[in-house]
């Protein structure tokens, strides 16, 4: 088994060291922008860790794939950026506010296209098996999205729909990233399902981990503005469940002009006051653990070594040990 200390390792020299075509300049720095300013990298972290179980060293085969992975979901926040009109990502100023939309668009399309070259690169005997995986989850991805952008104009989202939305915008990615890992490893079909079960579970308690510290993280650690689902009147897991519990007219809440200042101070203090009033970031907490068990569970029924199994683990800890 690869240890996590030699994974962490090749991921810093990976990121460090990546290359994109240098002309013309106006395509290619913002993709250059994007890696730079990091990311947590658990997608190509649990690609390799994933591999690793069930390998010996790290090579080529299984690198640039697994940067690929990183490459695809940094393309989808800048489009996200977009369309959600962030204006910080990870404490720096997205594409679309540093440069401006059209260049955001075409490079994250240029993104995306050098994310299938980098998984292309997968062993010769999977490759059917690596390209398929990942186109599918590539369009669950983008139907993941439409859904989030249709709840904006609903004022009920019932929560099947919404963990079905986060499944495909967030869960199916991170199980990509877990069965791609075991897939390009050698591992059998039963062993790549319960990995890939694993990843989706575990994103799905990351989501609602990230819509919780939406409303009640830390600014400096969160690495965007507090508050921002809710000025934007997103659906959000917390949003759904506090209709859910009883809260006082959430719609109207969310539809609260958010133009100055003190607007948007006001908006955010009165729609966490509903949530605070019927208990959601305890019901958010509590739901964030029993996702990330049920992924440890699949897991752990699977026939995955001990030491792989320990390591799965500790990943999940540390997704989510900001919030429980």
């Amino acid at each position: 088994m690869i240890q996590e200390s030699t994974i962490d390792q090749a991921l810093k020299e990976l990121f460090g060291n990546i290359q994109f075509q240098a002309q013309p300049e106006g395509l290619y720095d913002p993709l250059r922008y994007m890696i730079a300013i990091g990311g947590k990298r658990l997608r190509p972290r649990l690609c390799l860790l994933t591999y690793g179980i069930f390998a010996d060293e790290l090579a080529p085969h299984i690198l640039e794939p697994a940067a690929g992975l990183e490459v695809f979901h940094t393309f989808t926040l800048i489009h996200d950026d977009i369309m959600d009109r962030s204006s910080l990502r990870r404490g720096h100023e997205t594409v679309w506010k540093k440069w401006n939309e059209d260049t955001a668009i075409l490079s994250g399309d240029v993104m995306c296209i050098d994310a299938y070259k980098r998984i292309a690169k997968a062993p010769a005997a999977v490759l059917p098996q690596a390209l398929g995986l990942f186109s599918k989850t590539a369009s669950e991805v983008c139907d993941g999205q439409q859904m989030d952008m249709d709840f904006e104009n609903r004022d009920i989202v019932s929560m099947d729909e919404y963990m079905q939305m986060i499944g495909l915008k967030t869960g199916v990615l991170i199980a990509c990233a877990s069965q791609l890992g075991s897939l390009i490893a050698g591992a059998d079909a039963a062993i790549q399902k319960a990995l890939y079960d694993y990843g989706y579970y575990l994103g799905l308690a990351f989501q609602v981990a990230d819509d919780y510290l939406d409303a009640y993280g830390d600014e400096t650690v969160f690495g965007k503005p507090i508050g921002g689902d809710i000025l934007n009147g997103k659906k959000s897991w917390l949003t759904i469940k506090a209709t859910e519990l009883g809260a006082a007219d959430i719609p109207a809440a969310l539809a609260a002009p958010a133009v100055t200042p003190e607007e948007k101070v006001a908006k955010i203090a009165l729609v966490k006051s509903l949530y605070d009033s019927v208990g959601v970031a305890a019901a958010a907490k509590a739901t964030i653990g029993q996702l990330s068990d049920r992924a440890i569970a699949i897991a752990a029924a699977a026939n995955i070594p001990p030491e792989g199994l320990s390591a799965l683990q500790r990943f999940a800890n540390s997704l989510i040990g900001r919030t429980v």
